[in-house]
């Protein structure tokens, strides 16, 4: 699989000046880490899932997780337990059909280890588990689990624990709560892939619900959240883990209190005025603008429940040109002792030590997201995503 591996080789060949790369669900994790781009979610108990995983790869998802936890009622998880192991069977009967990494979102540790029973060869199609509500007490039996069911099947399996219990928000014991998530998850660093944030959780603490032409940033109480989850858990230090940016929850907004968050210029250059109206229309320029943010923080790849959102994410991931000339100056091997230089773009100065983890971390985007051509800006990313 690869990042806009739907369009066609020579529309890529005009979009990329150097195209994402290839990976498979047994690549580095390293790499898949950061490949997982727009993560969507999708009920454990829907009738055609196979069907839909299949239709979502072709569209450009990389990455789905099947769930067995909110977005179903109590009453349907052992339907949807059933179901998985019938779906599962199903997609492997398929010859030839690229598949995005899988995860199931169970709700207790000892659904993995009957899960990864019941599937059985066909556990051979899934990427690992998601771990809701993700403390240190809470946390180290699912990673247990993991590491069992793993032994069990003989397959790698990673686990993405979500971080979104009141722990967290409230300020007198996130700091302890960070601390025993932060020494659970390097105790089997090698098993998790990513951190995840529920930023819905974390709302529901207080009676909370961002506005459509709001982001996740402009509740400051969240953000705060978010900023400390990084600081403690998302160090570039080799410390620290991927996580993803928490899910945007609308696809359409019928009316709009404040101006929309997207400039008309970049749509007039790329002749795609229509898409930028659809774009509001569907709500789309606040989720663009809390991309944004979410780079901008230190998170990467996002949880989604919409497939219109998952091409927004994959075009704002795409690395600039701009972006990978100075990460290329900046990790150059004469650069090794320091220094200041000039960038190529000769707008801004980069400074070699300070800012070589911003390049490394960028370059590692660069790999699995691509990088533009010079000319080309998200609006073509979007506008090439979008299915005729």
């Amino acid at each position: 699989m690869r990042h806009f591996g739907h369009i066609a080789p020579e529309v890529r060949q005009r979009l990329f000046h150097q195209e994402p790369c290839e990976f498979t669900a047994d690549s580095p994790a390293r790499l898949l880490s950061a490949a997982l781009g727009a993560t969507l979610y999708s009920p454990a108990t829907r009738p055609r899932l196979a069907d839909d995983i299949v239709k979502q790869a072709s569209l450009g998802v990389v990455s789905m997780v099947l769930c067995l936890e909110d977005s179903i009622g109590d009453e349907d998880v052992l339907e949807g337990e059933q179901n998985l192991v019938r779906q599962f069977a199903d997609l492997d009967s398929r010859a030839d059909v690229d598949l995005p990494l899988l995860f199931i979102r169970v709700r207790n540790p000892e659904q993995i280890s009957d899960l990864v029973r019941r599937l059985g060869a066909t556990v051979r199609l899934l990427s690992g588990f998601v771990f809701p509500k993700f403390t240190e007490e809470r946390g180290i039996p699912f990673l247990e689990a993991l590491a069992a069911a793993e032994t069990a099947s003989g397959r790698r399996l990673f686990g993405m624990p979500v971080l979104e219990t009141p722990e967290l928000m409230y300020r007198e014991s996130r700091v302890d709560a960070l601390e025993g998530i932060a020494r659970a998850v390097d105790k089997y660093r090698d098993r998790v892939l990513a951190l995840r944030l529920g930023v819905t959780d974390f709302c529901s603490s207080y009676g909370l619900r961002r506005a459509p032409d709001m982001t996740a940033y402009d509740v400051q109480i969240i953000a705060s959240v978010i900023a400390d989850v990084v600081n403690m858990l998302g160090r570039a230090d080799g410390t620290g883990f991927t996580v993803t940016g928490p899910v945007w929850e609308y696809f359409r907004v019928p009316e709009r209190m404040f101006k929309p968050m997207l400039r008309h210029s970049p749509f007039l250059e790329g002749q795609a005025v229509e898409l930028r109206e659809r774009l509001i229309e569907h709500a789309m320029d606040g989720l663009l603008r809390e991309i944004s943010l979410d780079q901008a923080n230190g998170l990467l790849g996002k949880t989604c429940i919409h497939p219109s959102h998952v091409l927004p994410v994959h075009a704002l991931s795409v690395v600039s040109h701009e972006e990978f000339s100075d990460a290329q100056d900046i990790l150059r091997p004469e650069r090794g002792g320091g220094g200041v230089l000039r960038s190529a773009y000769t707008n801004k100065m980069n400074e070699v030590k300070p800012h070589r983890a911003w390049a490394e971390r960028t370059m590692l985007r660069a790999e699995v997201f691509g990088v533009a051509n010079e000319d080309v800006g998200f609006v073509e990313l979007l506008a090439a995503g979008i299915p005729g």
